[in-house]
């Protein structure tokens, strides 16, 4: 039921931010809202028959995978590896594609998932291919992959079933 909340948050910001970028022209505007695309089904489908490539410094969502659910009591919580479980409180870098959980241009608030997003009714992975991410400042949404750095959290009993929470986040240029 937690993870349903994020899994709706999450659709309507995909579906919001969709709406936004529509052209909105002429008497019949309203018509095409759930047209496609083309610059994300472009940018999309580079991505989505391959992970990203890891990057020498950047952590990898291999590395984030390493986590089962274990059942406690009457919920499941998640159980890290002790590589992941070493990263709470530090900074680290991630890459990844944006989904936005605002409407506007520039997200200060978002998912930052392991794969694209392909359909705006269904979530890219699971809780595990996801970070919640809280940007220093505001960052332009977009559909290429982006690295970012910050203060990574592992969540051990998140509400929302979130494992990861990035904070203080900042865009980061790949050397």
């Amino acid at each position: 039921m937690k993870f349903s909340s994020v899994c709706f948050a999450v659709l309507m910001g995909v579906c919001a931010s969709a709406w936004a970028q529509q052209p909105q022209k002429g008497p019949a505007a309203g018509k095409d809202l759930m047209a496609k695309n083309p610059a994300a089904d472009a940018s999309a489908s580079q991505w989505n028959d391959k992970p990203l490539p890891e990057m020498k410094g950047v952590l990898s969502w291999k590395t984030l995978g390493e986590v089962k659910p274990v059942k406690q009591k009457d919920k499941f919580v998640p159980e890290f590896a002790k590589e992941v479980s070493a990263l709470d409180k530090k900074e680290v870098k991630i890459q990844g594609f944006m989904m936005p959980l605002d409407m506007g241009e520039k997200q200060a608030r978002f998912i930052l998932a392991a794969l694209p997003p392909s359909c705006s009714f269904c979530l890219p992975g699971g809780p595990e291919q996801m970070v919640e991410v809280q940007a220093k400042t505001p960052v332009k949404y977009g559909f290429e992959p982006i690295l970012l750095t910050g203060k990574l959290a592992v969540l051990k009993d998140d509400p929302m079933g979130l494992y990861y929470r990035l904070t203080d986040a900042v865009v980061t240029v790949a050397k």
